[in-house]
């Protein structure tokens, strides 16, 4: 229900892959990922005038235009989510060549993954938890397993 109204944001590349194969396609894992654009933009990536990127679905619900804000999934990347047969859920990085510019920056300004994405994690496994994994970084960095 959220596609026609961002149909119009999107490039002629992304609509061209969601015409082609839909908005969603099964990657080398099996897992159901948003389909992609010459090999690195999400489909609801855009670019504004300066070229920097944003994504057409959280933009669209900020502006009120839709009331879905985008997948978890999405949000949280490029952290992805396992979910294992006990009912635990495993939280890995994904290490992908395109994301090295956001990797380089984070390290810069010292602002690792885990606090870049403060908000989506928040949302998907509350604050306390969040709170909980800023206590475990903290410990991990005293015993040396985490740079500064």
């Amino acid at each position: 229900a959220s596609l026609p109204a961002v149909w119009d944001d999107l490039s002629p590349e992304a609509r061209a892959v969601i015409d082609r194969q839909g908005v969603v396609y099964v990657d080398e894992e099996g897992d159901l990922v948003t389909s992609i654009v010459n090999g690195k933009d999400c489909v609801f990536t855009c670019y504004d005038e300066s070229g920097c990127c944003y994504c057409a679905l959280e933009k669209a619900y900020r502006e009120g235009r839709i009331s879905f804000y985008k997948p978890i999934s999405c949000h949280l990347y490029p952290i992805r989510l396992m979910n294992f047969s006990n009912g635990t859920v495993g939280v890995n990085y994904h290490r992908w060549d395109v994301c090295r510019a956001a990797v380089e920056l984070g390290r810069k300004k010292g602002v690792p993954v885990y606090r870049f994405l403060r908000e989506p994690l928040i949302r998907k496994f509350g604050e306390d938890w969040y709170h909980e994994l800023e206590e475990a970084a903290v410990e991990l960095k005293k015993q040396g397993y985490l740079d500064d």
